[in-house]
């Protein structure tokens, strides 16, 4: 039977060396000040800096990159509340009134409100991933391809109609990821397929080439066409950010009810930071005395939001700790890092690398202190970077990338492919209004899905009934019939009302 007080206490022991506290403490600031940067956000730079990850082994890349991840959802607040502009996308619902509170003199107390409040969610999410991906983890063991193929199945189908925007477009998305999957090696025969003569492509495609022309690439192509403006930022002091007894009551319940609407939001394949931010929102403007408040300075505003996007991100490695499927592009990336390394998340992974995970779980307490120190009292001077120039940070972004992509295997090659990637992104994102992350999950998925299918009907003798035939797996493939009907219903609904000249 797992203990995982004492595994955690185990974790804590691996990760208490200056390596890994160094490691740790370098993810979140870099998380922080990639969250105050506009233009650049977290998936991106947890890309570029992927090549770095492989150098410095499973446990201190993994550390980096995930401190990169929870800390840009602090930093990403600050640009919010003091200059309006969302470091990145789980801050946009925090501009609403953590802005408008900043113009009223209060931009200490909003700041001060959404470290604390960040800091619980990211806790409690965190003690839920210790008990709780352990016990799922155990319970995959028993689960057989049938019914690993079911469960991705539906969760591509779910992502497909959650990303918020086209149904068509992301379902295509998903597609042609698992598509772009089976480029190089068979993995059942071992056959070669899709390389088109081109030896380098009989290996697959790069994954870090990919994210990093996808994410890196792509980002800095945007920025350059477009590049973002930030006004003057609303100027505090430092005694200022101790809020009044007043205030803390007003945001002690809309973080705890922040915090609980994020904790299961995590565990979907969604936008969980974006998705819970918005429903906490509304949560809270439901609730209150006075909803006509938000939007003119509500700290409930603030509070919920930054709590709920806080606790989504860290529930969130649940699927993939203990089931082996990444859902977002976040959790895509760390599950590349992982099997760049030879370790397969999912039911095996805490009984094959133990130390490894625990140590994980236990960077993410020490992690939060370190954000909590950091964002309190030097979030001025976090806030002054938003105010560098585009100019002078995307050549910077291209060479990282560059140096990155072309580290791993020293290959011309891969640059071509990040380039090509990174054009492509950069068309589908800015071009046609298409969603990226469908294309790389599906990608990052295809391997595992085709092999379950195949394994599934190897037992089978090629017959698709069994994928009915066990509890879990009919389970998973029913809903996602289910989802794609109502998903096809309401595009058909959509698409009539437009025809008749009705709005949606």
């Amino acid at each position: 039977m797992l203990d995982p007080v004492n595994h955690l206490i185990a974790g804590f022991v691996l990760v208490a060396s200056p390596e890994g506290l160094l490691y740790c403490l370098l993810g979140v600031t870099i998380g922080t000040i990639v969250g105050v940067l506009p233009g650049l956000g977290p998936v991106g730079a947890m890309a570029i800096l992927f090549p770095l990850s492989l150098k410095v082994g499973p446990l201190l890349g993994i550390i980096m990159l995930t401190g990169i991840y929870y800390g840009s959802m602090y930093g990403g607040s600050t640009t919010s509340i003091l200059i309006n502009v969302p470091g990145e996308a789980a801050s946009m619902v925090t501009c609403l009134d953590g802005y408008q509170m900043a113009k009223k003199g209060r931009a200490g107390t909003a700041l001060a409100v959404t470290a604390i409040g960040s800091w619980v969610a990211g806790t409690v999410g965190v003690i839920v991933v210790t008990f709780f991906a352990p016990w799922l983890g155990q319970m995959a063991l028993t689960l057989g391809p049938q019914e690993y193929f079911s469960i991705m199945f539906c969760g591509l189908i779910i992502l497909s109609n959650v990303t918020g925007g086209s149904l068509t477009k992301s379902t295509l998305g998903v597609v042609l990821g698992l598509m772009l999957s089976t480029v190089g090696i068979d993995v059942l025969t071992g056959a070669t397929r899709f390389d088109f003569g081109v030896f380098e492509l009989s290996k697959g495609i790069e994954l870090v080439a990919m994210l990093m022309g996808m994410f890196g690439l792509t980002e800095v192509m945007a920025t350059l066409m477009k590049p973002y403006d930030v006004t003057d930022t609303v100027k505090f002091k430092f005694r200022d950010l101790y809020p009044t007894k007043e205030e803390l009551k007003q945001s002690v319940m809309p973080m705890l009810r922040g915090t609980l609407v994020g904790l299961p939001i995590g565990l979907l394949p969604c936008p969980g930071g974006i998705v819970s931010s918005l429903l906490s929102y509304k949560v809270e403007k439901s609730v209150a005395d006075d909803p006509s408040r938000f939007g003119k300075g509500a700290i409930e505003g603030v509070a919920g939001p930054e709590s709920a996007n806080n606790a989504a991100a860290t529930t969130g490695m649940i699927p993939l700790f203990a089931l082996g499927l990444p859902f977002t592009a976040f959790t895509a990336i760390l599950m590349g890092a992982f099997m760049v390394h030879g370790v397969i998340p999912g039911p095996t992974m805490i009984k094959d690398h133990g130390d490894l995970f625990w140590g994980i779980i236990a960077s993410f307490y020490i992690g939060n202190v370190f954000l909590l120190i950091l964002n309190y009292p030097m979030v001025g001077i976090f806030a002054s970077l938003a105010k560098v120039r585009p100019a002078i940070i995307m050549p910077i972004i291209t060479g990282l990338v560059i140096i990155g992509v072309y580290s791993v295997d020293n290959s011309k090659f891969d640059l071509w492919i990040a380039l090509l990637f990174g054009l492509a992104g950069y068309v589908m994102k800015e071009l046609v209004d298409f969603e990226i992350t469908p294309l790389v999950i599906g990608f990052v998925l295809g391997g595992m899905l085709e092999k379950s299918l195949r394994q599934a009907l190897i037992l089978s003798d090629g017959s698709l009934i069994i994928m009915l035939q066990r509890p879990v797996s009919g389970f998973f493939i029913a809903a996602a019939f289910v989802i794609m009907g109502f998903g096809v219903i309401k595009a058909m609904k959509s698409k009539g009302k437009r025809a008749w000249g009705f709005s949606e």
